[in-house]
């Protein structure tokens, strides 16, 4: 399940000024994580998706990022825009 999150942010494009601020919530030890497109290293840890997803919103509101959250099994289920 990590490895496909994994397989996904090593994969993904970067933006042309550099890292993007894309927000991912994805499945995390026994909860969920809200992490920056591109780092291995979480910002967050959280028991339930929906806080994991509301952390997520308020990073990619204050930088015009999108929100991507994935589904327990590592699949993306849904991307909000907040450009």
């Amino acid at each position: 399940m990590s490895e496909l999150v994994e397989v996904f942010f090593k994969s993904s494009r970067q933006s042309k000024r550099g890292r993007s601020w894309h927000q991912h919530v994805v499945p995390y030890d026994s909860g969920w994580a809200v992490r920056r497109e591109g780092n291995k290293r979480i910002t967050s840890k959280h028991r339930r998706q929906d806080t994991a997803i509301n952390k997520a919103k308020r990073l990619a509101r204050k930088y015009k990022a999108d929100v991507i959250i994935h589904r327990q099994d590592g699949t993306i289920r849904d991307r909000i825009n907040y450009d």
